[in-house]
């Protein structure tokens, strides 16, 4: 750009040359002339000493001097024509460089003018980005505002929880219309007592039954809130397995609401939890750590779920420690009863007594005068694959032993004492999951002496020695579960037994020589009636007739069933769902003079249930 502005004035300096030796040339030719004439004006012939040339000489020479002059001139004209091209190249030239000097400021002003507007586009577009990202903003505050409304408002309109004063409380249960078909009939509801399913002596053996119910329906509420680094609340559950002095099936088929979980809890951010109330009992095995409401209850739809099964509901005060969601340490303090059976004793014993009506306490239910409450410790683990668990159980047991009633007709009081027996047991659970998650396998078992109640049989605990004291009876329950699940189907096959051991003795008779057989599963007991029938026992055709000479203490009960759940619908909703399951029931009793007699109970039920959501 530099030389380009040089050009001008390279093109004058040119131009100034040209003339400057057109000027001297023309001098030159003046000078010329004059000296000519000069001599034209001499004498014919006069030289330089008088006798000059002659005038035709003179003209030759000025002839010559002009055609010198001539080739001079046109020397000139020729430098001029080519100084005058070379000045029209120089102008051209100048020309084409002041138009690129001016073309290259135009396109250096347009540059400019195109990086202004480039810099005022760029800002316009980030001015226009911001803008944008304004609105996105705003655009996505306002469509979170609206879902949040959206929300609020589908929760006023269906709220899955109710918010008052700072606690939010969950309802929840089902509704449920339940059918159970009997081979024998054992005048039952939708629970199976499975301890007393008839032999072929009883009359209610011959005749099978159909019951329709819809007493397991089920209310609840969970009540939760949080105060600093601890979770409180509480839950409440109830059913309608239970009778009041005016319930029937006879027409209105109204029944009573009954207490099944009733507690408070705490829950620490630590991993302490510490719960009191009704619930089930730290025996039954969870599905979460030792978490209350995890319980892994079989599938079934009998409301006394599965042989085999260990388990209680009862009060209890319990502390549980989480250490890092793997490991699980709980303690519990449980309310004790004891389940007694025994045959052939004086009556030199006490042990409770039928409930006091006036301390709310079922007036044709025995109730034990208990020592001291269950003790019951347990360990859960969850490696990562599967939830395992080893528990124990300590449990008192206590009577009043009258040593002077040593024979029927004894009436003394003398020596009177309370005696009292140690029992409990050992148990562990496992559980894992397999194939994605759409099989489950559980195993259970619980052994010991004194831990019948805990199974869903309710096997005695405990018989009683001649001398009025307890014998521990040995206890054993098992479990194994498959269930497979899927979207729409659950399907369950349960195989479980519970055992009860015998003890028995012998007692001076009633005649001088003679014993009497003492306590339960004796092989001396009677069992030769429990397979003949018998006529009705009542008059009114409500009393079926029960086997005569027939002990009936039971040695083992084992159940196997097939079950299945179908779900119409899972959503926002709820859950509507049906189920059918087949149980194949035996009851064996200890072998006695006659046998040991056997019995069989076939069952089917239905449920169609409607779950809140």
């Amino acid at each position: 750009m530099r030389y380009l502005m040089l050009l001008p004035a390279l093109g004058i300096a040119a131009m100034l040359s040209a003339q400057t030796s057109s000027q001297t040339t023309t001098n030159s030719a003046a000078r010329h002339r004059r000296a000519v004439k000069h001599e034209a004006a001499r004498p014919s012939g006069a030289g330089p000493t008088g006798a000059g040339p002659t005038i035709r000489e003179q003209l030759d020479q000025i002839r010559q001097a002009m055609q010198a002059q001539q080739q001079q001139i046109d020397s000139l004209r020729q430098q001029l024509a080519q100084r005058d091209q070379q000045l029209q190249a120089v102008q051209t030239q100048a020309q084409q460089g002041m138009q690129a000097v001016t073309a290259a400021q135009q396109a250096q002003s347009s540059a400019d003018q195109a990086n202004q507007k480039a810099d005022q586009v760029a800002q316009s577009v980030q001015t226009t980005n911001q803008e944008v990202e304004s609105v996105k903003a705003k655009a996505t505050t306002t469509d979170t505002t609206i879902q949040q409304e959206q929300k609020r408002v589908g929760s006023l309109e269906s709220p899955a929880a109710v918010h008052f004063k700072g606690i939010t409380i969950t309802p929840g249960g089902y509704i449920a219309a339940e059918s159970v078909y009997r081979q024998h009939g054992l005048g039952a509801d939708i629970n199976t007592p499975f301890n007393g399913i008839n032999l072929p002596g009883s009359g209610a053996y011959h005749q099978s039954e159909f019951f329709g119910s819809g007493r397991q329906s089920r209310l609840s509420l969970l009540a939760e809130g949080k105060y600093n680094s601890v979770k409180i609340g509480g839950y409440y559950e109830a059913d309608f397995l239970s009778a009041g002095v005016t319930s029937n099936n006879n027409e209105s088929n109204s029944y009573t609401l009954r207490q099944r979980q009733l507690f408070a809890q705490a829950a620490l951010d630590s991993g302490w939890t510490f719960t009191g109330g009704q619930m089930w009992s730290l025996v039954t095995e969870t599905k979460s750590g030792l978490e209350n409401r995890s319980e892994a209850l079989p599938m079934t739809i009998d409301a006394q779920y599965h042989v085999g099964f260990s388990w209680a509901r009862q009060y209890g005060f319990r502390v549980t420690r989480n250490f890092g969601k793997k490991v699980f340490l709980g303690a519990s303090v449980e309310n004790p009863q004891t389940l007694v059976t025994t045959h052939g004793n004086l009556p030199n014993f006490n042990l409770g007594q039928p409930g006091s009506g006036g301390g709310l306490y079922n007036a044709t239910a025995n109730y034990s005068y208990n020592l001291a409450p269950d003790f019951i410790a347990k360990a859960a683990f969850e490696p990562g694959w599967g939830h395992y668990e080893v528990f124990g159980i300590v449990s008192q047991f206590r009577d009043r032993i009258y040593p002077g009633v040593i024979t029927a007709t004894g009436t003394s009081v003398a020596g009177a004492y309370n005696d009292s027996r140690t029992g409990g047991g050992i148990g562990g659970n496992a559980r894992g999951s397999i194939f994605h998650k759409h099989v489950d396998l559980g195993l259970h078992f619980l052994g010991g002496s004194g831990v019948g109640r805990y199974g869903t049989s309710t096997l005695p605990d405990a018989t009683i020695r001649p001398n009025g004291s307890y014998a521990l009876l040995k206890n054993y329950q098992a479990l194994g579960t498959l269930e497979y699940h899927s979207t729409r189907w659950d399907w369950y096959a349960n195989a479980g037994g519970e055992y009860a051991g015998r003890s028995y003795f012998t007692r001076p008779g009633a005649t001088p020589g003679s014993v009497t057989p003492v306590g339960y599963g004796s092989p001396q007991f009677s069992n030769t009636g429990c397979l003949t029938e018998v006529v009705p026992t009542g008059a009114n055709g409500f009393v079926p007739g029960g086997p005569a000479s027939c002990n009936n203490d039971t040695r083992d009960v084992l159940e196997g069933t097939l079950g299945f759940w179908y779900k119409f619908y899972t959503g926002p909703k709820g859950r509507l769902q049906m189920g059918g399951q087949y149980s194949y029931l035996t009851r064996s009793l200890w072998t006695g003079v006659g046998g040991g007699p056997h019995t069989v109970e076939n069952m089917a039920l239905t449920s169609f249930r409607y779950y809140l959501p």
